[in-house]
C-alpha cells in the first residue's frame, strides 16, 4: 500500500485527470473550501446540500424498513461517487481525502450496521481503484465491494457498465434494495429494488 504523502499526491493528480482542475480559492474567502468546478457551473453548495438531504430523507425510511426484517436475505446498498459519495466538485482536489457527504454517509452506516452490505460502482478507472478505496474509507464508509472500469468497460457505455456491475453484485446472492447515485446513467438499467437519485443539476455535477 502506498504512504499518505504519496497516495495523496498520486489522488490529486488523478483528481485533475478525473473532474479537472478546481479554480484557485481565495484566502478571504470562507466558502472557499468548496471552490470548485462547481462554483464555476453556478451549483451553490448550501442548495446542492439541503437538495440532497430531500433524496436522503426520503430514502432513509424506506432502507430502515426494508432492513428492519431481512432475515437470511443478503441485502445490498449500491452507490456511485463522485459528488453521489464524496464531495468531488465541492472540494479543492489538492486537498486529500475528499470528504464524504454528511448525509449519504450517515444513510448508509446506519444501513450498514443493520447488516446491509454496502458496495461503490464507478465509472472511475481501475488505475485508481486502491485510491479510491484508500478514500472511500478515509471519508468513513464502510466497503463491502468496490466497482471500477477495466480497459473494456471504458469503451462501453456507462449506464451498460454500472447495469452489469449491479447484475454481478445479484449474481453473488445480494438483493440490491437501493441504487444511488446523481446521474441518470448511475441509477438506470434495472437490477435495484429501488433507485434514488441525487441531484446534478442536468449534468452541472460529475
Amino acid at each position: 500500500m502506498p504512504s499518505a504523502k504519496n497516495t495523496a499526491a498520486t489522488l490529486g493528480l488523478t483528481a485533475v485527470l478525473v473532474v479537472g482542475v478546481a479554480p484557485a480559492a481565495s484566502a478571504a474567502d470562507p466558502d472557499s473550501h468548496h471552490t470548485s468546478t462547481a462554483a464555476i457551473k453556478h451549483v451553490d453548495y448550501t442548495t446542492w446540500r439541503h437538495d440532497v438531504a430531500t433524496v436522503v430523507d426520503e430514502a432513509r425510511p424506506y432502507i430502515e424498513k426494508r432492513s428492519e426484517n431481512a432475515g437470511r436475505e443478503k441485502q445490498a446498498i449500491v452507490l456511485d461517487i463522485d459528488n453521489s459519495s464524496l464531495e468531488t466538485d465541492f472540494h479543492p482536489f489538492w486537498e486529500l481525502p475528499t470528504p464524504a457527504i454528511p448525509e449519504v454517509r450517515a444513510l448508509v452506516a446506519d444501513a450498514h450496521e443493520r447488516g446491509v452490505a454496502v458496495f461503490f460502482v464507478t465509472a472511475r478507472p481501475g488505475i485508481i481503484y486502491s485510491l479510491t478505496d484508500w478514500n472511500l474509507k478515509q471519508a468513513g464508509y464502510p466497503v463491502d465491494g468496490l466497482y471500477v472500469r477495466s480497459l473494456p468497460d471504458l469503451f462501453a457505455e456507462v449506464s451498460t457498465y454500472k447495469t452489469a456491475k449491479r447484475a454481478e453484485i445479484e449474481a453473488k446472492g445480494y438483493t440490491i434494495i437501493a441504487n444511488i447515485g446523481n446521474n441518470t446513467t448511475d441509477i438506470v438499467g434495472g437490477h435495484a429494488e429501488r433507485a434514488f437519485k441525487l441531484p446534478d443539476y442536468d449534468g452541472k455535477l460529475s
